[in-house]
């Protein structure tokens, strides 16, 4: 089972892979060419670039208003530890998106913050268990309408007492939230047995987001 620390994912796998990617290159090139850009400037720069890119460089816990651009920091407590089952093919997020807007229908409309209510006070807690409860992704059931083989490897994780799983993003990764970190090793474990997964990875969050890290001297 592959191990992930967060310095790199998978592009077109639901988990703002490409995002994470230009948050990074877009503070390199600040560095690299010393131009001295403000948070806010990057920040406008990166919303430029796409929706979650602002994210890549704020990290930790946000809540995402707008286009999911604009930034509101949320208090979270404690460390959770996820699993994440990654297929090779990946799912255009547009596709997703036109699913979405077919099986909600043209009077469909955004949910707010308030919607999250439990997740939120779930952070807040640090109560890994009331934060599975809660988890809620919008874009599951068309992601699964679209590649309804998602439905074994979301069966898989519970089987094996995952706190809460879901479809990372416009998929087609799942996420699931492990107790602890060896509770994480034997979800990934079971994942992988089952053949439900090309790659499976771990992760711990919350992270901050993107930035330069000095080389040590020689």
């Amino acid at each position: 089972m592959d191990q992930h620390s967060g310095e790199s994912v998978l592009v077109a796998g639901g988990m703002a892979g490409g995002s994470a990617d230009a948050a990074a290159a877009l503070l390199a090139c600040d560095a690299f060419w010393g131009a001295g850009l403000s948070r806010d400037q990057l920040h406008e720069l990166a919303a430029g670039l796409g929706s979650d890119v602002p994210f890549g460089l704020v990290g930790h816990t946000a809540i995402g208003s707008g286009r999911g651009d604009v930034l509101t920091p949320a208090l979270s407590r404690g460390e959770y530890h996820w699993v994440f089952a990654v297929r090779d093919a990946g799912l255009s997020t547009a596709r997703v998106y036109a699913e979405f807007d077919a099986l909600a229908g043209s009077g469909s409309s955004a949910l707010g913050p308030d919607s999250d209510l439990e997740l939120l006070q779930a952070l807040r807690a640090g109560d890994a268990t009331a934060l599975g409860r809660a988890l809620r992704n919008d874009l599951q059931p068309a992601a699964l309408e679209l590649a309804p083989e998602l439905a074994e490897t979301l069966a898989a994780a519970d089987d094996v007492g995952a706190l809460g799983v879901l479809v990372s993003g416009s998929g087609p990764t799942v996420a699931a939230l492990a107790r602890s970190r060896a509770h994480a090793q034997v979800i990934g474990a079971a994942l992988t047995a089952a053949g439900v997964a090309d790659t499976v990875l771990t992760a711990v969050g919350p992270v901050p987001g993107a930035r330069v890290i000095a080389s040590p001297s020689p």
